[in-house]
């Protein structure tokens, strides 16, 4: 009996950063990739600021769609399987941007969740893994794209645990690292971010292997290969090749970077942000290696497609009934995480008050101020969970006091800087002068303190409490309750 030929299909992913198109001969177990191509949109630029895709940004994708339409057509491929992802989620406006897609191209265009982009993932980046004789038990699937990250941890090659998160490195860029190169402030607003949200992954045994996909990390690999001569037969970063390249794109304006190592200018500011998260994650659970896969969602279509046929989109649900995770390795989800680190913080916060208003250490001043930023930080950082309405007014009420704290603590050291000059100030003119300057902002630092005792009195903790609590009413939609 003669050997049945696979069919050939495509696969296009219209991600927040990305549109990529993949056309392979598909069998349930490989692929055997025909032609690929990609295009740097940035969709979520324009929806990061205003919530909605623009015409400009429809405009792109249509033509880059049509072009990509034509090249599967070449093929012969059937069908031309088409997913969207986060940016394309949360935009106002994404049923009018799918309708005219369809109606300009003859595409249909599924809108998948997190969950289900986190399985195709998974079976992208692992059907190379299938067919090697040394492979860890337990691995991690990282997919990192410009609006959100998807992590996959497996036993056997079966999925015990998954998440999407709504971070990407488009979102980190657009909210964090505009300037050209990225100042160091802003750098390390970045940092203590991220740093926040990774804390609150709480997984006990993260596996010794972490495999990531997407552009930035296959960008990355790039940059590391013209950069510093690394083996284009090597598949991995070492945490040290990581800070390399950080070095490296913080260094130098975007232009630079993009004409000597033959990258696009969009690509190497998207990668600022990448290598940040890459290396937040990694520290976090204290990875010493990533190793890169060119293949991901798109080739996880396919795959679902040949396994399951017309049922593919329903990949999350067929995988998950088949495996039970172990209990010791099973997280919190994002939105327990979430509550938890936000109630720590703001519990630490307030263990400061009452120090504050006795006014005898003004270290306790500086320690308040830190709670409330890093409380800040983790409402910056689980803003997803939250009820938009009752986060604007906590956040609001907790912006404030650190702002009365951070004026009072300026005063503080201020004095201090003025204190140590003294003693290195010869002339009885020069000690008279920071006396009488110190003396001035004794009485000003007075006024401070009587500012923030009649703040800190009237800051209702049972109100705010509540605000904290009203946060949290999408919670249940995080836990696949709703």
């Amino acid at each position: 009996m003669p050997m049945q030929i696979a069919p050939v299909c495509a696969a296009i992913d219209i991600g927040s950063n990305t549109i990529r198109v993949v056309v392979a001969r598909c069998r349930p177990m490989d692929l055997d990739i025909l032609a690929t191509d990609e295009a740097l949109v940035r969709i979520s630029e324009s929806v990061n600021t205003n919530g909605k895709i623009s015409a400009e940004k429809r405009d792109q994708t249509i033509a880059i769609l049509q072009k990509f339409k034509a090249l599967a057509e070449e093929y012969s491929a059937d069908p031309i399987l088409a997913v969207a992802t986060e940016a394309i989620r949360r935009a106002s406006n994404k049923d009018e941007f799918l309708s005219s897609i369809r109606a300009k191209t003859g595409l249909v265009v599924h809108t998948i969740a997190g969950d289900a982009e986190a399985m195709l993932t998974f079976y992208g980046a692992t059907c190379e893994l299938a067919h090697e004789s040394c492979v860890p038990a337990r691995v991690a699937i990282m997919d990192l794209g410009g609006g959100s990250m998807e992590l996959v941890l497996a036993k056997h090659l079966r999925v015990t645990w998954h998440t999407s998160l709504a971070i990407g490195s488009g979102w980190i860029h657009d909210r964090y690292l505009l300037s050209d190169p990225p100042t160091s402030e802003d750098v390390a607003a970045a940092q203590s971010f991220l740093q926040t949200y990774f804390h609150g992954l709480r997984i006990k045994r993260f596996p010794p292997l972490l495999i990531a996909t997407g552009g930035s990390a296959n960008s990355l690999l790039v940059l590391t290969q013209r950069a510093f001569g690394l083996s284009p037969e090597r598949k991995m970063l070492t945490r040290d090749d990581l800070i390399r390249c950080e070095g490296l794109l913080y260094a130098f304006p975007t232009h630079d970077i993009a004409q000597r190592y033959q990258l696009e200018s969009k690509r190497v500011r998207i990668l600022r942000a990448g290598v940040l998260i890459i290396c937040a994650l990694l520290d976090r659970f204290r990875l010493h290696e990533l190793h890169i896969s060119p293949q991901g969602i798109r080739e996880g279509i396919l795959l679902a497609y040949a396994r399951f046929g017309e049922h593919w989109l329903h990949i999350d649900q067929q995988s998950i009934r088949s495996t039970k995770p172990a209990a010791v390795d099973t997280p919190e989800t994002f939105a327990q995480a979430g509550q938890r680190i936000i109630w720590e913080r703001a519990q630490k916060m307030r263990t400061w008050h009452r120090e504050v208003l006795k006014n005898e250490d003004i270290e306790v001043v500086h320690k308040m101020r830190v709670a409330s930023r890093r409380l800040r930080v983790a409402l910056d950082a689980y803003t997803s969970i939250c009820d938009r309405k009752a986060l604007k007014k906590v956040y609001r009420s907790v912006k404030k006091t650190a702002n009365v704290l951070g004026e009072t603590r300026d005063t503080d050291v201020m004095i201090a800087n003025l204190q140590a000059h003294l003693a290195y100030m010869p002339e009885a003119e020069a000690q008279a002068g920071i006396s009488w300057l110190q003396d001035r902002f004794s009485i000003y630092r007075q006024q401070q303190q009587k500012r923030l005792e009649s703040h800190l009195q009237n800051f209702d903790e049972g109100r705010v409490k509540q605000q904290l609590a009203d946060c949290f009413a999408e919670e249940r939609r995080w836990d696949g309750k709703s």
